[in-house]
């Protein structure tokens, strides 16, 4: 068989094959987000301030970022599934040190083998489902491994409450060993051998390259909030990731067999679809991190009634992800896209209109219209990214999407804080890095400035894909004319 659409025993098993990729994409997501719930407890338990019991969560999403593209590319050379098996085995392995952890150095390196894992199978998820899945459907597919990483990207905080209210702390990685056993036996039973493989060599340069340009720029970006952005070794960090990200660029110019394929960027469809992506992710965990404070700070709810308000946003991606990845396999991706940014920005802007006295079902649907709003973009968008690309590239492919994926994570949550505490330290007179009992009106002032920022992050990516589609409308229409003539 050339492909796997010729084969049936594959295509009768494809939608299974979705479930075990789609398990491990929730849980390799849903680590990125819910330990931060729990670092108070780690902070207590391992007696270590919370500016230390950080780099817990930190690192797992460096280690990601660093090893993704390279994990990509590895998957073209030697078989994506068999590189997402072997990322199975690392993650389950890492998940189950880290709830050994006596102290904070093995619990950070526990991390970073379960980032290493989970960066093994999020580069090569997407590729899979791309080569198994008939055009067709791939809206449909891709789609629902958005609905996956929605659900394990937003609803981390509130699942992890529960669990170290319950069971402890070790249990937020533990639980990850049975389902994750269940999913690999599945998946060595049921994925097929690798097709599609490339000849070329692994790029060491531009992966060491890279790896220093993230490891880089996240720590000056992380610590420069802790210490201030004038340190002279935050600056110096941040010229090094500079420095490092021309040198990668001039390096992958010239490679013959280079860590990422640039060409790929010369399709505007393919570069506008993963800039956009980018842009979404850093706006909406502009939401994940200010709006558990609004809700149990300003709304007086409890953590667990706050964990189901803000559960309304995975709950309607879930629900209109599938939907929106259905249509777009019928009437095309661009028009969904713009309809998603579009509620997204009216979403981000009635986030910056709240106040302490907003009541509970108005923000609801804010919270509901972001959901509603993320369903409908990210399945087209994820199929337009991976239906620009060659059967040979498409490990590439998809680790630059999860790249750009968990960079906005990063810079979303960067950008937000920054934006809050700057604005709540020019209102309050003093360096401030956390709330300020009594003044409400403090924080809400900063939350305005960051909620309308996302809104205009948003409203730059539905310009952007207005453009691209009115300059796709203009080139049919010359061709039309150009064929008539």
């Amino acid at each position: 068989m050339s492909t796997y659409q010729e084969d049936k025993e594959v295509q009768g098993r494809r939608w299974i094959i979705l479930i075990v990729l789609n398990l491990f994409t929730f849980m390799a997501t849903l680590d990125g987000s819910i330990v931060n719930i729990a670092l108070p407890v780690l902070s207590k338990e391992l007696g270590l301030p919370i500016a230390q019991i950080e780099w817990v969560a930190t690192a797992y999403l460096m280690a990601i970022c660093a090893a993704i593209l390279f994990f990509g590319k590895l998957g073209d050379i030697f078989g994506k599934i068999r590189i997402f098996k072997i990322g199975t085995i690392v993650f389950i392995f890492g998940s189950l040190l880290c709830g050994f952890s006596a102290s904070l150095p093995f619990l950070i390196a526990s991390r970073i083998i379960q980032a290493i894992g989970a960066s093994m199978t999020m580069a090569n998820s997407q590729g899979i489902v791309t080569d198994i899945f008939p055009a067709t459907e791939r809206g449909k597919s891709l789609g629902m491994i958005g609905i996956f990483v929605a659900l394990g990207s937003i609803a981390g905080p509130s699942l992890g409450g529960i669990i170290v209210s319950t069971l402890g702390w070790e249990y937020i990685f533990w639980v990850n060993v049975p389902i994750g056993v269940i999913a690999i036996i599945m998946g060595w039973r049921l994925l097929p051998r690798d097709l599609i493989k490339v000849k070329a060599r692994i790029d060491v340069p531009g992966s060491v390259l890279f790896a220093v340009f993230i490891v880089a720029l996240f720590a000056g970006l992380l610590l420069g909030q802790q210490i201030g952005y004038s340190n002279n070794g935050i600056i110096l960090s941040l010229i090094v990731a500079a420095v490092a990200l021309v040198r990668f660029l001039t390096v992958e110019k010239r490679s013959e067999h280079p860590l990422i394929q640039l060409s790929l960027f010369r399709n505007p469809l393919f570069s506008v679809s993963i800039l956009c992506g980018f842009l979404v992710f850093t706006a909406n965990f502009t939401f994940n991190i200010i709006a558990p404070f609004y809700a149990q700070n300003m709304l007086g709810l409890s953590p667990f009634d706050a964990g189901f308000l803000l559960m309304l946003l995975p709950i309607c991606m879930v629900i209109v992800a599938p939907i929106s990845g259905a249509l777009s396999d019928k009437i095309g991706s661009e028009l969904l896209t713009l309809a998603g940014l579009i509620v997204m920005v009216i979403a981000q802007f009635g986030f910056a209109m709240l106040h302490e006295g907003s009541s509970v079902p108005v923000v609801g649907l804010w919270i509901a219209m972001l959901g509603i709003g993320g369903g409908l973009f990210q399945s087209p968008n994820n199929s337009l990214i991976m239906s620009q690309v060659p059967r040979t590239q498409l490990g590439s492919a998809g680790s630059v999407n999860s790249l750009v994926r968990n960079v906005g994570m990063v810079v979303g949550i960067t950008l937000a804080t920054t934006i809050l505490f700057r604005v709540m330290s020019t209102k309050a007179g003093h360096r401030v890095t956390g709330l300020i009992p009594g003044r409400d009106d403090i924080f809400l002032a900063g939350m305005h400035v960051a909620f309308t920022t996302s809104a205009c992050i948003c409203l730059a990516a539905a310009l952007l894909t207005g453009w691209r589609m009115y300059q796709a409308k203009v080139v049919k229409r010359r061709s039309g004319s150009e064929a008539k003539a």
